[in-house]
């Protein structure tokens, strides 16, 4: 407890949740005391944080919404500057971390990368598989990274690990196999079928630069039109795709050959365990003598990652959580929503003059939204609104109003109870 030093200081103001259109303040004074740990600070109050100018109600309403949405869309939406969305953030989550042990009781987790911005810059996430929450996150992609996150879960914690999902990269497999003794490493069945994928698109390349250097320019166009049709799930061709695929039954072998080596591979995920298990080694043994170097490379790879790969299948685990958690990060990280540009109908005999696309002020003006660090625009009668804005209305700016209805309440939580 702090002793007063006899200063006032005078008054301070906290920024509240607004009163509809109207910004609310909270006023009180705010006296300096006297701390044995940190000399003369500010006396504590219960309805905002340490070092914050926003209410505890207006900073957990902040951060649902940059959870939800982009920064710059909160920073309009509520009013405030750019920054200041970043610095909320940083105190509730702060906050947060101190009350709660993100890391205690994982069994079953899964580790991932996620690119989180242009320049080869990384983040590697943890997510409990148990309760779907990211519980660790911290920039890299490398041996160096996960050894921290083992580090902070220390040696008592990681005997409890049961099973971990990643990818086969092997600066995570690696410290798994070095720090987690009793944790089974599950191959993320996603990673594996791309690989297969990437294996039959290779040779499809192969095939087409044959043709072309043939001189057979006609099977060469046919062929890569036919990309879209290899790549595809069965159950998802259009009619057009099923017999393109038909052709290349009858007069391409090898190709047809590693689209039948795709999808026997993308079965054994679909198959009970024991199933499966039979599966898998006989896709092997096929790809081993399939005379196609891409696959024959594949099945190297996939004999060497067999126990991680089953591990997936008898477990039922993947990464389907962890990418679910990437692109909320995504959502948080990127810089803005651009609006979109939306498409006008053209029919023949119909053409019409192009007029401009309406710009994000007019609409913003023809919808009522606010302006940062200002008042809301005041409305203006139907009459006077612009006609490219009125168009647009619909198409562009559909999603501002999804966020102003969760914002009153409707979504949060949060406005309900404050009068919003």
């Amino acid at each position: 407890m702090g002793e007063w030093t006899g200063v006032w200081n005078g008054r301070r103001r906290w920024r509240a949740l607004d009163l509809g259109t109207t910004f609310a303040f909270v006023e009180a004074d705010a006296p300096r005391v006297t701390c044995r740990s940190h000399g003369v600070v500010v006396c504590a109050v219960p309805w905002a944080r340490h070092r914050s100018r926003f209410t505890r109600a207006f900073e957990d309403q902040v951060c649902w919404l940059a959870v939800n949405t982009s920064k710059s869309a909160v920073a309009q939406l509520m009013r405030i500057a750019w920054r200041s969305v970043g610095g909320i953030v940083e105190r509730v989550a702060e906050e947060a971390t101190r009350q709660v042990d993100l890391l205690a009781g994982l069994r079953r987790i899964g580790i991932d990368e996620i690119s989180h911005r242009s320049g080869q810059r990384y983040l590697t996430v943890v997510v409990d598989h148990h309760t779907g929450r990211l519980v660790w996150a911290a920039p890299g992609r490398d041996r160096k990274t996960v050894e921290a996150f083992l580090d902070a879960l220390g040696p008592e914690r990681c005997q409890q690990i049961e099973l971990v999902s990643c990818d086969m990269a092997s600066w995570i497999a690696g410290p798994i196999t070095e720090r987690l003794p009793d944790a089974v490493r599950c191959v993320d069945p996603f990673h594996v079928v791309q690989l297969a994928t990437d294996a039959l698109d290779e040779v499809r390349r192969e095939v087409w630069n044959e043709a072309r250097r043939a001189g057979q320019t006609q099977l060469a166009r046919d062929l890569k039109g036919a990309r879209f049709a290899v790549w595809k799930n069965p159950e998802n061709l259009t009619d057009r795709q099923r017999s393109k695929l038909a052709w290349i039954e009858k007069l391409n072998t090898p190709l047809f050959r590693a689209y039948l080596l795709k999808e026997q591979l993308r079965q054994i995920y679909r198959l009970p365990p024991a199933e499966a298990i039979a599966l898998l080694d006989g896709w092997i043994k096929w790809a081993r003598r399939c005379r196609l170097p891409a696959f024959v490379k594949l099945a190297r790879t996939i004999t060497d990652q067999r126990a991680g790969i089953l591990a997936a299948i008898t477990n039922g685990l993947s990464n389907a959580r962890i990418e679910q958690i990437n692109t909320q990060i995504r959502l948080i990280t990127r810089p803005r929503i651009r609006l979109p540009q939306p498409r006008r109908p053209h029919r023949a005999g119909n053409a019409q003059p192009r007029r401009p696309l309406p710009t994000t002020t007019e609409v913003k003006t023809a919808l009522h939204l606010p302006s940062r660090g200002g008042d809301r625009p005041c409305g203006r009668p139907p009459a006077q609104i612009p006609a490219g804005a009125a168009n647009a209305l619909g198409s562009c700016l559909g999603w501002w109003r999804r966020i102003a209805v969760q914002a009153t309440g409707a979504g949060c939580g949060l406005g309900g109870a404050n009068g919003r």
